[in-house]
């Protein structure tokens, strides 16, 4: 399952590599991170049909998460990509707008990575 996750902070790409080690070894998840809206978008122009599941931060410069995930839900429909939403900011209106555009998940951070875990391979 190919995940590209797409957030501002460059430490997040280390973090990912760590906590999936066995599953990036085994081969059963492959990352490619995006740190900007506008990187993500390249990356899929680019990338037609690879990633599967986008995990995606809500607050960051330039394009926000919430303009990410609304263009992804417009523009990528043949397959419907699985957006999750991640954010350090739980609150009821950006869940509410999540939702509204789309989002198939939110989660807070920090990322509970055994739930991830768990939501990744139900969506497999």
């Amino acid at each position: 399952m190919k995940i590209l996750v797409v957030d501002d902070e460059q430490d997040v790409k280390v973090l990912f590599q760590q906590r999936f080690r066995k599953e990036i070894k085994s081969g059963t998840v492959d990352f490619a991170f995006a740190f900007s809206g506008a990187e993500a978008l390249d990356y899929l122009e680019h990338n037609e049909n690879k990633a599967v599941l986008i995990l995606s931060d809500i607050n960051m410069p330039g394009m926000s998460g919430l303009e990410l995930l609304e263009v992804i839900k417009c523009n990528y429909t043949n397959p419907p990509l699985v957006v999750m939403m991640v954010t350090a900011y739980g609150d009821e209106e950006n869940y509410n707008t999540a939702k509204r555009l789309g989002a198939d998940d939110f989660l807070t951070k920090p990322l509970d990575f055994k739930l991830l875990k768990d939501k990744l391979i139900q969506s497999i």
